[in-house]
């Protein structure tokens, strides 16, 4: 299905197959299997890459949508940090054990992922889905979706000359991260306030990291008030590190800035202290608060949400990029059938919605056990020795299980939401019969 050309006073693009707003993981991932089956797709991007962007760490099951997308090699081969555990730290410097991924999963595949330099690893992706034969676009900023009615047709951009430029197509794919362009002006983001957290990080060079299969650990260092550093090292002797809590804790005695908050943080975990204790400081100081949301649809009529355009997640377990990645190759499957079939309703999408849902709504359980009061762990460990492979499973990313089971045993310590009845088309029915929107 195609969309002939409209005469218009401004610049017209020709037609297009599928248009993406966005480049960031997502989007050069749906563009790269939509490019692949051999669809003209275009992708808008408003920055110049490389550009810094947060959000360093891989989990295990990014595997799978990298392996679809034929990245497993271009990693193997990068000079990224391998990443085989992540480890919690108590605020005396006091470790877990490690939960090492190979406890489950095979060593040489799953098991073995990356800490990536985000500049890096989403130039690497977007080069990959021009490989595969996408048009990118880049320094050409969306102003608005162009409509026919209740249906999007595409979307009105401006290049870096001042032109406005109309490209259209039949489906339009959001993939504006936590900007989330469509879910906003849809008035569909909705925040979800109990996991409203301040983060403030930086990055050193030269500090101290672990030695052998943990050098490339993820750390998660707990602070007072439910707070918690992590620590992510990076390749060329970098490692990233930010701190996450409530914005009355972070900000308490009036202090603001956030160098003085980091600063201060420091010294509220002895492991991280130790850590920065050699090495400096190098760049700026980032700060970002009320960070999860989640969009009430996932799509309308010609518009689809991938990515965390379509929710996001506290950074704790360091989901984001699993979710992202996932949801890119399953949405670029998804859009190919419609573009075969010539069906853009928003109705077609509800499997989509429903299985992102699913597996976001497993990962928001376990955050909301990690910010409860008292939780930990290893209570639930040595009550339910069998739950550590379940917890392993989870903080993998293998989230499309059943963990039913996972959750009735960590209700015995501390309560957890039910899911969100959002994410399914607009004018469709809730993706889930129960659950209730209290939590919002």
């Amino acid at each position: 299905m195609r969309y002939d050309k409209r005469e218009s006073g401004m610049g017209m693009s020709d037609n297009y197959d599928a248009v993406v707003i966005g480049a960031g993981p997502a989007g050069s991932s749906v563009a790269a299997i939509l490019a692949e089956h051999g669809h003209r797709v275009l992708v808008l991007e408003r920055e110049k890459f490389p550009r810094y962007h947060v959000g360093e760490s891989l989990i295990p099951f990014t595997y799978y949508p990298l392996l679809r997308l034929g990245m497993i090699p271009k990693l193997a081969d990068s000079a990224f940090q391998k990443k085989y555990s992540v480890v919690f730290i108590s605020p005396k410097g006091e470790a877990s054990q490690p939960f090492y991924f190979f406890s489950r999963y095979d060593r040489g595949t799953v098991a073995q992922t990356w800490q990536v330099l985000r500049s890096e690893f989403d130039q690497m992706l977007i080069e990959n889905a021009r490989e595969r034969g996408a048009e990118v676009l880049e320094e050409t900023c969306v102003k608005e979706l162009l409509r026919e009615g209740e249906r999007v047709v595409g979307a009105r951009a401006q290049t870096l000359s001042g032109e406005t430029v109309e490209f259209r197509a039949p489906i339009t794919l959001d993939c504006t991260g936590k900007e989330a362009f469509g879910s906003v002006r849809n008035g569909w983001r909705m925040r979800d306030p109990f996991l409203n957290k301040v983060a403030v990080w930086t990055y050193y060079r030269g500090s101290k990291r672990e030695s052998g299969i943990d050098e490339g650990q993820t750390t998660v260092a707990l602070i007072p008030e439910k707070g918690w550093f992590w620590h992510i090292p990076l390749h060329d002797d970098r490692v990233s590190v930010g701190v996450v809590a409530e914005g009355k804790y972070l900000s308490r005695d009036g202090v603001r800035e956030p160098e003085r908050i980091f600063r201060r943080e420091i010294e509220q975990n002895a492991w991280i202290k130790d850590h920065l204790s050699v090495g400096e400081p190098e760049g700026p100081y980032y700060i970002v608060n009320e960070y999860t949301h989640h969009a009430r649809h996932c799509g309308c009529e010609g518009l689809l949400l991938v990515g965390d355009a379509f929710a996001f997640l506290d950074p704790v377990f360091s989901s984001g990029l699993m979710l992202a990645l996932k949801s890119g190759v399953t949405a670029g499957e998804e859009v190919h059938r419609a573009i075969v079939e010539g069906d853009f309703s928003a109705s077609r999408f509800a499997g989509y919605a429903a299985g992102m849902r699913r597996g976001i709504e497993n990962m928001r359980k376990l955050v909301y056990a990690f910010y409860s009061p008292d939780f930990s762990f290893k209570r639930v460990i040595d009550a339910h020795p069998d739950a550590a492979a379940e917890i392993t499973d989870c903080l993998s990313g293998d989230v499309d299980k059943d963990f039913s089971g996972l959750w009735a045993k960590i209700r015995e310590f501390v309560p957890l939401p039910e899911d969100l009845p959002v994410g399914a088309p607009c004018g469709g029915t809730p993706v889930f019969d129960s659950g209730s929107m209290a939590a919002l």
